[in-house]
């Protein structure tokens, strides 16, 4: 399977149709949040990504909750939940994982243990989806430190999926690790290209 994926789109008209160009020659696309900006902008981003929509898997970002999304594509929005296309597991997890600082915008924040309760029931995944990256893999902000997800990190290490994409923090776009034999890549709001087979 041919899969695009981005993230952190944050109403960027270009990015958007450079993305939708794209897509075309995917089998798959997976965005990881973050399509709007501070909860405004989501439907006119939406709106240029609808092309693409029927194929696609999303996650929320921080800057726009799961409910929002929903509301605004006919693309699939997983918070917790699994899907399958083409034979391989696709899993997420959307939001800011642990919460931010309070910012006067509102965060759409989750508590590590509010994560758990999201990921745990999940059994098995090719591609892990997660706004958040995981703890000590392409999350260190250049404020904050190190800001990625423990309860992801844990998902991961027990899931094994072949892919975690994941974004969130702009300092690490374009970076990549492992946990165990997964791949880790923090995105960015570019076409990035995976491979898989189920």
């Amino acid at each position: 399977m041919r899969i695009l994926a981005f993230s952190d789109i944050h109403c960027d008209r270009a990015a958007c149709d450079a993305i939708v160009a794209a897509a075309d020659t995917a089998d798959l696309v997976i965005g990881a949040g973050d399509f709007a900006q501070r909860h405004d902008g989501l439907a006119t981003t939406l709106d240029r990504l609808r092309r693409l929509e029927d194929k696609a898997v999303f996650v929320c970002g921080n800057n726009e909750t799961a409910e929002a999304l929903r509301c605004e594509t006919r693309a699939l929005v997983l918070q917790g939940g699994v899907t399958t296309r083409d034979g391989l597991t696709v899993a997420g997890i959307g939001c800011a994982v642990p919460p931010l600082p309070p910012l006067a915008w509102g965060s759409a924040d989750l508590t590590e243990d509010a994560a758990r309760t999201l990921l745990d029931p999940i059994t098995a995944c090719d591609i892990l989806v997660s706004h958040s990256p995981p703890k000590g893999v392409a999350d260190v902000h250049a404020q904050m430190g190190s800001i990625g997800s423990q309860a992801v990190r844990e998902a991961a290490q027990r899931l094994q999926p072949q892919l975690l994409l994941c974004g969130h923090v702009h300092d690490c776009w374009g970076q990549e690790g492992h946990i165990g034999g997964t791949r880790v890549v923090n995105l960015g709001p570019t076409a990035n290209w995976f491979e898989l087979n189920p």
